[in-house]
């Protein structure tokens, strides 16, 4: 997608701070973090929602969460971390590229919203 943030972001035009990158997903610090660990996960798949999710790509999505798991273990983050992916506007999603805001380092409270 020509005017997306994150597929601009994974191809190098606006700059980030990488965390991880494989084949399938890309990781970076959000600009804005709302606690002391905040990443977004990304896939370099352009898809738009969560609702977007199908047979065809939803791999996309088991692998995300192995990333995720993967960069919990490596950074410590043993007393707990949260995951949140917000679909369509009234829910949040601000950049149209699905996303995972990975966030630790601080206490959750519930219900999040």
């Amino acid at each position: 997608m020509n005017d997306c943030l994150f597929c601009k972001i994974i191809a190098g035009e606006i700059p980030s701070e990488k965390v991880y990158e494989d084949e399938t997903v890309y990781v970076f610090k959000d600009i804005a973090p709302t606690a002391p660990t905040h990443l977004l996960v990304i896939p370099k798949e352009h898809i738009s929602r969560l609702d977007e999710i199908n047979e065809e790509n939803s791999g996309v999505i088991s692998h995300i969460y192995e990333v995720i798991s993967k960069l919990a273990k490596d950074m410590g983050l043993t007393n707990g971390f949260r995951v949140v992916s917000n679909c369509g506007e009234s829910a949040g999603q601000s950049v149209f590229h699905i996303h995972f805001h990975l966030l630790a380092g601080r206490d959750f409270g519930w219900p999040a919203g």
